[in-house]
């Protein structure tokens, strides 16, 4: 506040822009808060970035198709993708920032290494909180279902995906 007012002095602003300054910290304030939840809520194993990519380290990657999905249209067009490849060259990398972007286009995301998906599902039935966790997933705007097929998917797994 202390800071705002010298600023305020310094620029000699009316007590209206005064006020409108104070109101866009306040909103600005709000709005990092808010991505900070949506970050946690999303369940990211940790912060990747486009920018910290290297594109270098897989040449076969188109690197349009990552820009483009990094604009979150194909979210809002309701299109599902399949990232596939062999390991070690970034899938988690890329879904996890395009995820990230998402956030930031105040999209509700979910993050789960399939089979943890799964196995919460799972106990969501044996607890009675299965509407519920099944609620959050299928609001979610982006979900993100990372190293799938890595572990065998049981019958009640199948069905669980199938829904």
């Amino acid at each position: 506040m202390e800071e705002r007012a010298e600023l305020a002095r310094e620029q000699g602003l009316s007590p209206l822009e005064f006020l409108a300054l104070l109101l866009d910290d306040e909103i600005e304030r709000r709005q990092r808060r808010k991505q900070k939840r949506m970050e946690r809520a999303a369940g990211f194993e940790s912060l990747k970035v486009l920018s910290q990519f290297d594109f270098a380290s897989v040449p076969t990657l188109d690197r349009s198709l990552v820009l483009e999905m990094s604009t979150c249209r194909f979210i809002l067009e309701k299109e599902n993708w399949l990232i596939c490849g062999p390991t070690g060259v970034g899938k988690s990398h890329l879904v996890t920032a395009i995820g990230y972007e998402a956030i930031k286009r105040d999209l509700r995301v979910l993050c789960y290494p399939a089979h943890r998906m799964l196995t919460e599902l799972f106990a969501a039935r044996a607890d009675g909180s299965y509407p519920r966790y099944m609620h959050r997933i299928i609001t979610a705007d982006l979900l993100i279902l990372d190293d799938f097929g890595l572990r065998p998917i049981t019958v009640q797994g199948a069905e669980d995906l199938y829904e």
